[in-house]
């Protein structure tokens, strides 16, 4: 694909094509779903560029920087997927498959091994790449809400919504690491107790 002129005008009126040609609202659930895709990978790739302050300091975020830039080329997969009209399939169509959903549940249980269990929940922050990393994964549960929304009206295969539920687990147990091996405070929630 060559993209020669960025602004097209075509839409100006407040609807998009999507990949097989058809005309849809700009608002639809179905542009929603993968717009909201597209900013969770911006949120990704803003978290690689904090990453890449660090990769000579901590041999950990080497890691990092690799499995980031397989979730980016995976949800610019998803993206365009979701760009295209039930039943379409093109040559070359992008796929998301239970393999995916496998690396992304390895990498969990790995990066757990060096993680001592919760006992209470964490307030998103500590540091800077782990910050971004929690704001991630708000945006990828919202994300995944968008496309079970769309999967009740629409067509939309089940192992892309598996894969948004677990990478958001991905990026929560990343944000948990990070924090471990880049020796950052994990703050706690302080729940108020009343006093009788």
């Amino acid at each position: 694909m060559r993209i020669t002129k960025v602004y097209t005008r075509t839409g100006d009126a407040g609807k998009t094509r999507l990949a097989g040609g058809q005309q849809v609202w700009k608002d639809s659930l179905r542009v929603e779903a993968y717009g909201t895709v597209d900013e969770l990978n911006a949120s990704v790739g803003v978290v690689r560029v904090c990453n890449s302050d660090i990769i000579g300091a901590y041999p950990q975020a080497a890691r990092l920087e690799s499995e980031l830039r397989w979730v980016q080329n995976k949800l610019f997969d998803i993206g365009g997927i979701l760009a295209t009209a039930p039943g379409q399939v093109f040559k070359n169509m992008p796929q998301i498959t239970g393999k995916d959903v496998t690396r992304l549940e390895k990498l969990i249980d790995e990066c757990q091994k060096d993680l001592a269990p919760l006992k209470e929940f964490i307030l998103p922050g500590g540091g800077k790449v782990s910050g971004f990393l929690h704001q991630a994964r708000t945006i990828c549960r919202r994300a995944e809400r968008v496309c079970v929304r769309l999967a009740r009206e629409e067509k939309v295969d089940a192992v892309i919504v598996k894969f948004l539920n677990r990478l958001s687990d991905a990026l929560f147990v990343l944000a948990r690491w990070v924090s471990k091996t880049q020796c950052e405070p994990e703050f706690l929630w302080e729940r108020d107790v009343k006093k009788d």
